[in-house]
């Protein structure tokens, strides 16, 4: 299983930004799928997660700014971020799969303000 992330890049604070990630391989459904992010000299943390019936997860710190769905297409996920923040920054990774667990090569997302 290969995990593609894009559609990171550059915004001012108040922005917003969609980040996608599609999973391509065998496994006919991979779940869950999610997106952590990394920002510069601290741990990778979570940012929001999704199964396969809908029930999401979110950190508090996005709560109510970013939507984790999933696409029409098998094993995609979006993450929409709306009124983005200069502590937003950071590079974000896609994670699949539970136990067995599949990570993006990272998209970089900065938020300046």
């Amino acid at each position: 299983v290969q995990l593609q992330a894009s559609g990171g890049g550059l915004v001012q604070a108040g922005g917003s930004l969609r980040v996608s990630c599609a999973a391509s391989g065998s496994i006919p459904v991979i779940n869950p799928m999610g997106w952590y992010r990394q920002a510069p000299g601290k741990q990778r943390e979570l940012v929001a997660i999704i199964n396969s019936g809908g029930s999401t997860t979110y950190a508090d710190s996005v709560k109510g700014r970013f939507t984790i769905s999933r696409g029409n297409a098998r094993n995609t996920v979006y993450l929409q971020m709306n009124s983005l923040k200069p502590e937003d920054t950071a590079v974000y990774y896609c994670k699949a799969g539970w136990p067995v667990v599949y990570w993006g090569q990272g998209t970089q997302v900065t938020v300046s303000s």
